[in-house]
């Protein structure tokens, strides 16, 4: 099977989030990820009976057996594999490719993780560590300190300054203040200074530069785009996607300033027979505000280097001329420890035209992209309206 013949294959006809912010200890990534799952279907008006192949991320133990257990689902199609935030798009992928194949029929993808809620339950003893980690010796504040060297090392060789990662948060709370269930949505909009003046978290990066901590789960409803003609909501069709990874820790990072996504783009820009100029709207992992001045240089919508000066002026604001994370993002939106499902689930929402006041006018093409561990793994997706096909 060519790359070519998914395009258009599938589509995602069901989307939804669970209650997002803080849920309180009693309860759990699981009951997030079925909350979320449950919703999904009904927005695609389907069910559980329906679901006969299952991808899925929550915290435990053979997460597709507990959420399966949960819904009382028995897929024969089952995956899952966690590489980090971007897991979410990759298995939007690995779903098209089961479902072209004839494998199953309809493929449910969820989430759920309670980090806030966490804090209020008894600490539970440390794991084991799953690969030596040869960066450990110097005391990283991880994530957070492997975000903060590539910003350091990008303002350093390009000029990139702090006042310009400050207007991508200042961007993000903008979005977030349009987004009902945004986290930050009933927040005062950013300033420079506040970014700037805020709490130093590892240099040169502050608390606003960083993303929240909240409970979350989100879900999508993937179908043969036959099927997808039937369903309750207008199908986000799969146009093309990608996926790359060169490293897991940052202190293996090839380049530090040069991320897999020139890789993950290329091939999802291939498959759908697009470029960044066609795009319409992006959704991108931003837990860091240098993430989105990386995303948008390796994926193509400026050229390695320019990222700072692009995202100057309020061009990926409200109003701006390329909506970036309309959301909230990471950033002003949610962020349970794994962002990449809400990408897609903006991106459907933005061409269904459901957004509310936060829509972009006539979107009918739009890029999700998913990142994880420290710049690690990279996945890119592109889907569009029937009019793209």
């Amino acid at each position: 099977m060519s790359g070519l013949d998914l395009r258009g294959a599938t589509a995602i006809v069901g989307v939804a989030e669970s209650d997002l912010g803080s849920v309180g200890p009693d309860r759990f990534a699981v009951d997030l990820a079925a909350q979320a799952a449950v919703a999904a279907l009904d927005d695609a008006g389907l069910s559980t009976r329906d679901v006969d192949a299952l991808y899925s991320i929550v915290p435990s133990f053979g997460p597709n057996l507990n959420l399966g257990e949960y819904l009382g689902i028995r897929p024969r199609v089952t995956g899952g594999a966690n590489i980090g935030g971007s897991a979410f798009v990759s298995h939007l992928y690995h779903a098209t490719m089961a479902l072209a194949a004839g494998q199953c029929d309809v493929a449910l993808i969820a989430y759920g993780s309670t980090p806030r809620a966490d804090r209020q339950r008894p600490a539970r003893a440390a794991g084991i560590p799953e690969t030596p980690n040869y960066q450990e010796a110097y005391k990283p504040r991880d994530p957070v300190s492997g975000y903060a060297l590539v910003a350091a090392r990008h303002m350093h060789e390009f000029g990139t300054t702090r006042e310009q990662l400050a207007d991508v948060a200042i961007a993000a709370r903008e979005w977030a203040k349009l987004n009902p269930v945004a986290y930050s949505h009933g927040e005062p909009s950013l300033t420079r200074g506040d970014v700037l003046g805020s709490r130093m978290v590892s240099t040169p990066l502050t608390v606003r530069d960083c993303c929240l901590v909240t409970d979350g789960g989100g879900a999508l409803v993937v179908t043969r785009a036959d099927r997808a003609k039937n369903t309750r909501k207008a199908p986000a069709y799969f146009l093309g996607a990608g996926e790359a990874h060169y490293h897991r820790h940052i202190s293996s990072m090839p380049d530090l300033t040069a991320s897999a996504a020139v890789d993950s783009s290329a091939r999802a820009y291939k498959m759908a027979g697009l470029g960044p100029a066609d795009i319409d709207v992006v959704q991108l992992y931003d837990a860091f505000t240098i993430n989105t001045i990386m995303f948008l240089e390796d994926l193509g919508f400026c050229a390695k280097g320019e990222g700072g000066a692009f995202v100057e002026g309020g061009r990926i604001a409200p109003g701006g001329s390329l909506p970036v994370n309309t959301n909230g993002g990471g950033l002003s939106y949610c962020h349970p420890g794994m962002y990449g499902i809400f990408t897609l689930i903006e991106a459907v929402r933005q061409l269904r035209g459901e957004a509310g006041a936060r829509q972009v006018k006539g979107a009918e093409i739009a890029l999700a992209h998913g990142n994880g561990g420290q710049f690690s793994s990279q996945v890119t997706a592109i889907l569009g309206t029937g009019a793209a096909l």
